[in-house]
């Protein structure tokens, strides 16, 4: 193990965010195929509730053990980064169990809010089920995650990453695998195959935790895993370390609670709701759809801006904290125009091959679809609501960030079953709705930090809005060019393979378009920078060639 200077450290990670991301992915091809829409929905019952319980566990933590040990290390305080890891361990092992305990106990309540008055489909018993399998997890992961905040405290990430990769690749060998066993070679129900599938993530966290359990104890020399306390040392007390590490993940836990209750409220109101207003019948197939399916579609567009993000934010950190708030601007900007630049087309891409790409990775599927067809744009809104909170965060204005979130959480809370019945009376597909209220409040609340951020920190947006134009025209001129292929290469597609050729010749189309075009209108070197923009075309043999003989 070796430690990693920042750059590393970011490559690292966001390398390690993107394989999770693809592999995450492409295994909903087959698991889809295997458990349909209505094993999907149970399989989005027990994640969405796991979620919660598991930020309840182990929010914050993990990230607050990376900064004591950090500190700690810094000091030379060998001993006490040491006793920091254990007592963090003690606290998070105690938080998992209660949280498992209390999930084992009140399944069946939390199943029966879920369900409600759905007739047919899944079953309060078989949701309850599953949500007590996936419960178990709540033992393993919470340790794995501050293990990893240990490691990344000693500014050490390949081996977090590389666990990142093990665990996924474990958890979706079973939830394959395993589902896949169950029921076409047992015949067993489809409670049981989802169940075996959600163990998956259990056996995926404790694959990848023997494995960390294993690199640290290899390495306990580079560690200092076993020096001695020293005389500056013995007046930290336990307590001390405790308060430390409460003060420092307090606000992440609050954050991430925040943003999990904001997605729970669609889990426990768009069943219910499409019953009663006589939409039954597509009630499951919606909220399948919403926690799981397209959820993992988005991810290809949320990975990416999350690696931006991860680059980008430590760079505004560090210009303000010397308070240079001209680089601060600066760095603000860039950050929203990469973002923009990266996801717009993508997004927009996903909207125009929403059914090729449905297709593709599922099964045509008319309602589906059409929620897909809007729920891509929560990708979108997502990303741009989350670099602006994480620039609140960062410089130390959590009172913006959380009080943004918790204004979000309530919106949507408030406004979910309304916009659905709304739907309903204006003649419009009520299962937009969801989708719908979390544009509408993300819109709300992204106009608002902008505004904050303008008011209160001086951000000039000039030069972020011009760009910002460009992007949108260039990413017209890719839309009509892919409209114009439609003419004569149709974008239906009735079967997998046709839809994998159609998906990979539109988004070689398209994305030659949007480069060439961003190129010409040199929207790439204002955004990245002549000097970036240089080196990228030295690594390109042919187009170096062409611009030496032009």
């Amino acid at each position: 193990m070796k430690r990693n200077s920042f750059i590393e450290g970011a490559m690292i990670t966001t390398i390690g965010i993107v394989i999770c991301k693809i592999i995450g992915l492409i295994y909903v091809i087959p698991f889809y195929g295997i458990i349909g829409s209505q094993g999907g929905a149970l399989y989005g019952y027990a994640y969405s509730i796991y979620a919660i319980f598991l930020n309840l566990s182990s929010s914050g933590i993990p990230v607050a053990i990376s900064r004591v040990v950090s500190e700690y290390n810094t000091l030379k305080y060998y001993y006490t980064k040491e006793r920091t890891y254990k007592i963090g361990t003690y606290i998070i092992m105690g938080l998992g169990l209660t949280f498992f305990i209390l999930l084992m106990l009140f399944a069946k309540p939390i199943a029966s809010s879920i369900l409600g008055d759905l007739q047919g489909g899944n079953t309060i018993e078989g949701v309850s089920f599953v949500i007590r399998i996936i419960s178990t997890t709540l033992l393993i992961v919470p340790l794995l995650s501050v293990t990893k905040g240990y490691l990344q405290g000693h500014k050490i990430m390949a081996p977090s990453s590389i666990s990142n990769i093990l665990e996924q690749v474990v958890r979706v060998s079973i939830i394959v695998g395993g589902s896949f066993i169950a029921l076409k070679v047992f015949n067993s129900s489809l409670e049981e195959a989802v169940g075996i599938a959600v163990f998956g993530a259990t056996i995926g966290a404790l694959v990848a935790f023997l494995y960390l359990f294993y690199k640290i104890q290899k390495n306990k020399d580079k560690l200092n895993k076993d020096e001695p306390m020293t005389r500056s040392e013995v007046q930290i007390t336990t307590k001390d370390i405790i308060k430390k590490i409460i003060f420092y993940a307090l606000p992440f836990v609050v954050i991430d609670l925040a943003q999990s209750a904001f997605y729970m409220v669609d889990t426990f109101t768009v069943v219910n709701t499409m019953v009663k207003l006589g939409f039954g019948n597509i009630a499951e197939t919606t909220i399948g759809t919403i926690t799981t399916w397209a959820s993992k579609l988005n991810m290809i567009v949320i990975s990416i801006s999350t690696g931006i993000i991860i680059s980008l934010i430590p760079n505004i950190a560090s210009s303000y904290v010397k308070k240079d708030m001209t680089d601060v601007s600066k760095k603000i900007n860039q950050a929203l125009q990469i973002l923009l630049f990266a996801i717009l087309p993508m997004t927009i891409g996903l909207h125009f091959l929403a059914t090729p790409t449905w297709v593709l990775f599922y099964s045509y599927d008319i309602v589906s679809i059409s929620i897909f067809k809007i729920f891509i744009f929560q990708a979108l809104s997502f990303s741009i609501y989350m670099l602006l909170i994480d620039i609140f965060q960062t410089m130390n204005d959590t009172k913006i960030a959380l009080g943004t979130l918790f204004g979000s959480f309530f919106g949507k809370l408030l406004l979910n079953i309304p916009m659905m019945h709304l739907c309903k009376l204006i003649g419009i597909d009520v299962y937009y709705g969801p989708s719908m209220t979390t544009l509408l409040v993300h819109m709300v609340a992204i106009i608002f930090l902008f505004y904050k951020l303008k008011t209160k920190y001086k951000i000039n947006y000039q030069e972020m809005r011009y760009n910002a134009l460009k992007t949108i025209l260039c990413v017209l001129i890719m839309v009509i060019v892919l409209k114009i292929l439609n003419i004569f290469l149709t974008i239906d597609a009735p079967t997998r393979i046709e839809a994998f050729i159609k998906v990979g010749i539109y988004s070689f189309v398209g994305a030659l378009v949007y480069i060439t075009v961003a190129y010409s209108s040199r929207l790439i070197h204002h955004i990245f920078g002549e000097n970036i923009v240089k080196m990228v075309i030295s690594k390109i043999p042919f187009v170096k060639k062409k611009i030496k003989l032009d």
